[in-house]
């Protein structure tokens, strides 16, 4: 073998070395998201994540701990997003206010998928969503590879007749805030997808109010199935918040990394 290119090869796995002892280094929420958008994550400098593209987010920006539950739920730290642990597989109990993956980074987001409607449409594609069950064209991002993975799970789900009735979208892409709030849905981000209406359960239609306190009493109809395929290829179900959300998925593969 040439010896310029051993030297070149052996630089390049040196720098892999370091780069993962680097990375091990992180805060272990640091670890996840690098680990989860390996194309959009690239460092750390101790207070800020560092992005390809140039654009830098506070990791803790408001340092304030001990948070209550809205104050976590409209948080915008990254650091936030891991307070609540999210589980993969079948959940059976849900302690109150326990929300894994309702906390979002909107600064974040913004500088990986867009901050603005024109910025984020610039990223879309259409996929093809469960064409043998129920054909519908979708709209998604192509950052992080969303819309590949948003394709395995169609491929997979597809494979199961016995689910038509419940993988037929109430959409993917709308810029809007979440109801009753003014923080952006992950649907501005074209990151969510909305599986079947008629069989979903949200907590405010249920309660009849957007009272993060209230008392809720938890209403599920998805098939696990489906939260399993869903999972499998880095999305989260909303039906795992006690604010439950039964309709809603969305890519966050950092909460799924063990």
């Amino acid at each position: 073998m040439n010896i310029r290119l051993v030297i070149v090869l052996i630089g390049i796995a040196c720098s892999s070395v370091l780069n993962a002892q680097v990375a091990d280094s992180y805060p272990l929420p640091v670890q996840k998201l690098v680990k989860a958008y390996p194309e959009t994550i690239t460092g750390f400098d101790g207070s800020y994540i560092i992005l390809a593209n140039g654009n830098k987010v506070a990791y803790a920006n408001d340092g304030k701990e001990n948070k209550t539950h809205e104050e976590l739920v409209n948080s915008n730290s990254v650091k936030d997003i891991f307070a609540f642990e999210y589980k993969k597989g079948k959940v059976t109990t849900l302690p109150k206010n326990h929300d894994p993956g309702r906390i979002r980074s909107e600064d974040l987001l913004k500088k990986m998928y867009g901050a603005s409607a024109a910025e984020v449409q610039k990223t879309l594609t259409t996929i093809i969503w469960c064409p043998k069950l129920v054909n519908q064209k979708l709209k998604v991002t192509t950052i992080n590879g969303v819309d590949k993975q948003l394709q395995k799970v169609s491929d997979e789900l597809d494979r199961h007749p016995e689910l038509k009735d419940y993988v037929l979208s109430a959409g993917t892409f709308v810029w809007r805030k979440v109801r009753g709030a003014d923080r952006l849905s992950a649907h501005s981000f074209g990151t969510a997808i909305d599986v079947s209406i008629k069989y979903s359960n949200y907590w405010q239609w249920d309660c009849k109010c957007n009272n993060e306190n209230v008392d809720l009493k938890y209403k599920n109809r998805i098939p696990q199935l489906i939260v399993d395929i869903f999972e499998k290829y880095g999305f989260i179900w909303g039906g795992k918040w006690y604010h439950y959300d039964t309709m809603h998925f969305e890519y966050r593969p950092e909460l799924l990394i063990e």
